[in-house]
């Protein structure tokens, strides 16, 4: 029964694994178009029509055409444009805080509202400290049913 499962797991993993391999080493034009930023419009790719965007679509696909991969591309458009022409910021140095803090700040922010949510709730059933509101005594109820009656006549 393991030995199925980690079958099975094996070979998902190998064919979510094949695609990415392949993007790596045989990347396409329109998937590098929505990874790469136009520098004088600050747009993707894919969303520029700018005469440097047409240049770089260019660039691209000669790099593609020798047989270059993604990576290797990428890294020529950064050696010409800087950083910046990248969509998503590299893994590594100050730019990893752009890949970690969001995931950080989702968790600290769920653990906050957590705690909040069990502080109200237990606001709401009464056991915050204060004493519950009890029902009236009979003769101040009374007082109040006459003087709602004397209000409405």
């Amino acid at each position: 029964m393991i030995l199925a499962r980690a079958a099975v797991l094996a070979i998902a993993t190998l064919a979510v694994a094949s695609p990415v391999l392949a993007s790596e080493s045989q990347p396409t034009l329109a998937e590098l178009e929505t990874e790469v930023i136009c520098p004088t419009c600050h747009t993707t790719l894919d969303q520029s029509s700018s005469p440097v965007a047409d240049r770089m679509r260019t660039f691209i696909r000669s790099r593609i055409a020798a047989g270059n991969t993604k990576a290797e591309i990428k890294g020529r458009l950064v050696e010409n444009f800087g950083e910046q022409v990248l969509a998503s910021p590299p893994k590594k140095g100050f730019n990893l805080l752009a890949w970690v803090l969001p995931p950080v700040a989702a968790v600290i922010g769920a653990a906050v509202i957590g705690m909040l949510a069990v502080r109200w709730s237990r606001r709401r059933d009464g056991h915050d400290g204060e004493e519950p509101v009890g029902v009236a005594e009979p003769d101040v109820e009374q007082q109040i049913d006459d003087e709602l009656a004397r209000l409405d006549a």
